[in-house]
């Protein structure tokens, strides 16, 4: 009886020994735009909301966001980056998506230089804007904006 089981412990060792594949999550934002992207080996794929980058309109945008890859192509043609983004107008979007790029590939390649080379390059890149819109307070039509006093 103790053979049998020693056995099935065995088998149930190499069964929790088995590889996983290596993900790497990371979240960027800008406004009210968030983006989330995920990183995993590959072929240098880079989809945008199960879109892929090369289908972009307009051009200026599709650059801004091929930045990080053009800084660091080593890294960026072994891997396979999937973005998912909410949120925000078209340039938060692209703002978000082109940081949320550069931090997976920084954490990917486990590199200080990468990291080095993007900070150099773009700060933005790595550190989130933490700038958003404020709240409209009362007595006003904006933020700060108030009613005009009347003297009369």
């Amino acid at each position: 009886m103790q053979i049998a089981w020693s056995k099935v412990v065995k088998k149930m060792a190499t069964a929790k020994k088995r590889k996983r594949k290596t993900r790497i999550n990371s979240k960027a934002k800008k406004k009210e735009a968030v983006a989330r992207a995920v990183i995993r080996k590959g072929s240098g794929k880079i989809k945008v909301n199960k879109r892929n980058l090369s289908l972009f309109e307009p051009k200026q945008i599709k650059s801004f966001i091929e930045e990080p890859l053009n800084i660091l192509p080593d890294v960026a043609k072994e891997v396979d980056i999937d973005i998912n983004v909410k949120g925000g107008g078209v340039m938060g979007q692209a703002s978000s998506i082109r940081s949320a790029i550069a931090k997976s590939l920084v954490v990917y390649s486990k590199d200080a230089k990468a990291k080095q080379a993007l900070v150099a390059y773009d700060r933005l890149l790595l550190v989130d804007d933490v700038r958003r819109v404020e709240s409209k307070k009362p007595l006003g039509t904006k933020a700060r904006k108030k009613k005009q006093m009347s003297k009369r």
